[in-house]
């Protein structure tokens, strides 16, 4: 005879209850479809209940997919269906009966409607979580995290879970920076040139979410090794007249004007995004490095302070125009400007051992001046045929930059008794001008097949030419300008990307697949003019993507997959153009990088309950090629630093993320991520290879306090991480903000504050075989901004909704 504890008797009944909808018990199933009843959105990961008529117990329940569609498998008895979805009143459906006889209940289109009403021309509505989650994407309103008002978009991804944006302004996803970054879904004009680092002109106040997509399907383009974030921009389309207004003022200097307008008579919709800033970021530095020659040690101390002075202007505007209720037609242009002046201070400190004592010493400024004007040209049509969930979407859009850096060096030279040293006084000069136009055609097509399945497809082109005319001058004894060695070339760069994808997927009862291919073709050519020195690569390769899901009871999931992703060389990778503004450390591209490639895999899993809900996730990451920042000192001093290919990478990791209501009055988000890498540089050198272990921790707090305050405090924190070179020291920062609604409700006030005790500063420990270095960055200091944001006839916050019977 066995006999089982409590503990193995517990266990035996909880494998029980999860595998019931497997086994042979007579049930039957309830589907339906959830959409907004305005816009017929789909409401994607909506929230069905079931509960039993008699008791009104909860009995089962699922999430919609991404569509709206859910399908749920319940035993024979009588219910009713409880839907709901993060800022919109709650459905109850009528009393249905599950049998024998009737074994499926349709409960057809359900559509949900705002919870809102209407109090002196504001509109109050249920408030939105700061983060929803969903299992291929994590969703990010970014409005209501009350550290990023005043911020720029760049700021609004460093308060982000999984991202981290360095110094100088370069985005991270789980620790790898080749992250694809989309605006609406599509490539932008504001993170070409200068990647995430763009995104410092753009003001957070004109952006509405950011999705996180980590392993993303076929029907996106297959750059980023490590995922998409998609900004999604402000945009209205309900009827009349509505906007959100912003001020701000901060210190150091951040000034700000921001409008968000929308207009919707019947079938037209005009909307309008205007943001005007300017900003003053100062930050400083230090570098301590030896150099090893021979039986001489060189010493360095380095230290570096500078602001930058920046005038942004931001302008999207377009329209929407409903040719019919399934025609959907909409123009849009965006324009950036931004002029910039920035000034750094050098000083540089050099001994060695043999004096024993300070020999040298050199003083250097930079003074830039740097104009960048960015249009974006889009026209989209879509249309909505008869059958449901069959759409067609065409996408034409037209990119337009170009770039004036105009930077002057003035460096004197000291010995130690304080005499000039005529060697190491220069005078220098460096002008870049950098442009892009590009072409982006796109169609996607889905064609719904059975009850619950369907066929997507499209297709893509896009054409990029680029060019970076530089030189870099010297003034010489008889004070003319004379062009230095190596420094100045014009660099071409020529790019056109072709692809075809397909998906198909497809449903039944808890479980449903996606399967893709994409092909992509890519000519790239670049070219130094004035050396004649031509590189064209030609290649194509595909990129299949799985996704599996499996809804489970009790409003859980399960979703496995993979992908194939590349990191194709960006311009700024591939460019020779040496930055020259600190004499001892240059930095510039590679023209010989070869494309690197990811094997992704994912297992996902989303649970909902009552107060909040809990997302997890392991990964691994296979990578060939793998890019990586390499630095390298000559006997001299001076630093070069370049990318290189490496052998590659092995990645593994796993994410937390919940969102809990201990109280009524404490909304607690949560987030952890540990990583494992294991990186071979042994092409390069024997000693470029690191295995570290990593985490990220961001806790964020948020109080509803009394007399209508909201208060919201943020911890971060990144673990120290090895590198190829070397090794990065822990990060640590803290934000607070503070805010309440002012003028009758329909404004509101806020005041934060960034990095509370300056504590984000980047340590960096660098070494090869023949130099040390420690570095020790502050690449902005502690920011307090004061905002006062105005809506008309706009949501802001509000109770909880109401059930519709």
């Amino acid at each position: 005879m066995l006999y089982f504890t409590k503990t193995q008797k517990h266990l035996f009944f909880l494998i029980l209850l999860t595998l019931l909808p497997f086994l042979g018990i007579a049930q039957g199933i309830i589907k339906g479809q959830v959409k907004d009843a305005q816009t017929a959105t789909p409401l994607s990961f909506s929230t069905i209940r079931i509960y039993n008529d008699a008791d009104q117990k909860l009995v089962g329940g699922n999430i919609a997919s991404d569509a709206g569609d859910f399908s749920i498998a319940n035993p024979y008895g009588t219910y009713y269906a409880l839907v709901e979805f993060i800022g919109y009143k709650a459905f109850k459906s009528p009393v249905f009966t599950i049998s024998k006889d009737k074994k499926t209940i349709d409960l057809g289109l359900i559509q949900l409607t705002s919870s809102s009403s209407t109090l002196d021309e504001v509109v109050v509505q249920a408030e939105k979580s700061t983060m929803e989650l969903a299992l291929d994407k994590k969703i990010f309103n970014v409005g209501k995290d009350l550290s990023n008002a005043g911020g720029s978009a760049s700021d609004i991804l460093s308060n982000i879970p999984s991202i981290s944006v360095d110094a100088e302004g370069g985005v991270k996803l789980r620790g790898s920076d080749n992250v694809r970054i989309l605006i609406d879904g599509k490539p932008s004009g504001l993170v070409s040139f200068k990647g995430g680092a763009g995104l410092q002109q753009l003001q957070g106040s004109l952006i509405e979410r950011v999705e996180i997509i980590t392993n993303p399907s076929a029907r996106y383009e297959a750059e980023g090794m490590s995922g998409i974030i998609n900004i999604i921009l402000k945009k209205e389309q309900k009827q009349g007249f509505n906007g959100s207004f912003e001020l701000i003022s901060g210190t150091p200097a951040n000034y700000g004007v921001s409008a968000n307008v929308n207009y919707r008579h019947r079938k037209v919709n005009f909307f309008i995004n205007y943001g005007i800033s300017y900003r003053d970021l100062r930050g400083n530095g230090k570098l301590f490095q030896n150099v090893f020659s021979n039986d001489t040690t060189f010493t360095l101390n380095q230290t570096n302070s500078g602001s930058v002075k920046g005038l942004n202007n931001n302008i999207k505007g377009g329209l929407d125009f409903f040719l019919t209720d399934k025609d959907i037609f909409t123009a849009s242009y965006l324009f950036r400007r931004s002029d910039v002046r920035r000034i750094t201070d050098f000083r540089y400190d050099d001994s060695n051992n043999r004096t024993e004592t300070l020999h040298t010493i050199t003083y250097r400024q930079q003074d830039e001046t740097e104009t960048e004007p960015n249009s974006e040209y889009s026209i989209t049509y879509k249309k909505n045929f008869d059958k449901k969930g069959q759409e067609l979407v065409a996408d034409v859009r037209y990119l337009d930059y170009w770039e004036r850096s105009d930077q002057t060096f003035t460096q004197n030279g000291f010995w130690v008794d304080g005499k000039p040293n005529p060697a190491n006084t220069k005078l220098q000069k460096a002008l870049n001008d950098e442009a892009e136009k590009q072409i982006l055609l796109q169609v996607d097509y889905i064609q719904p097949i059975s009850k619950e399945g369907k066929i997507e497809t499209g297709l893509r082109t896009s054409f990029r030419d680029m060019t970076n005319d530089y030189s870099v001058t010297q003034q010489d004894a008889s004070g003319s300008f004379v062009p230095l060695v190596g420094l100045t070339n014009n660099f071409v760069y020529n790019e056109n990307i072709s692809a075809v994808y397909g998906i198909i997927g497809n449903k039944s009862k808890m479980f449903s697949y996606q399967v893709g291919l994409r092909a992509e073709l890519t000519n790239v050519t670049t070219t130094l003019k004035q050396t004649n020195e031509v590189n064209p690569r030609k290649y194509a390769n595909l990129f299949p993507s799985t996704h599996f899901t499996l809804n489970l009871p009790n409003e859980n999931a399960l979703q496995i997959s993979y992908s194939r992703r590349v990191r194709r060389p960006t311009y700024n990778d591939l460019s020779p153009f040496v930055t020259f503004s600190d004499q001892r450390n240059y930095f510039s591209g590679n023209p010989n990088l070869n494309p690197e490639f990811t094997n992704a895999f994912e297992l996902g899993h989303v649970k909902y309950f009552e107060k909040g809900s809990l997302s997890s996730s392991v990964y691994y990451r296979q990578t060939n090629g793998k890019i990586e920042s390499i630095r390298s000192v000559n006997s001299a001093g001076i630093s070069t630093t370049l990318p290189l290919n490496l052998v590659g990478q092995n990645s593994f990791g796993a994410e937390f993320a919940t969102t809990y209501s201990p109280k009524k009055w404490w909304k607690l988000d949560l987030s952890w991520s540990f990583f494992r890498a294991v990186t071979d540089g042994s092409n390069v050198s024997a000693n470029y290879k690191s295995d570290t272990y990593s985490w990220f921790a961001r806790q964020t707090s948020k109080f509803n306090l009394p007399h209508g305050i909201d208060l919201q405090v943020r911890a971060n924190y990144e673990a120290p991480q090895q590198l190829p070179q070397g090794r990065r020291g822990y990060l640590f920062y803290t934000d607070l903000a503070v805010n309440k609604d002012v003028l009758k409700g329909k404004g509101t006030l806020t005041l934060n504050i960034l990095d509370v005790f300056n504590s984000r500063r980047i340590r960096t420990v660098i070494e090869g075989v023949n130099f040390y270095s420690n570095r020790d960055f502050l690449p902005r200091q502690r920011q307090i901004n004061l905002t006062l944001s105005y809506r008309l006839n706009q949501a802001k916050s509000a109770s909880k909704p109401k059930v519709e019977e």
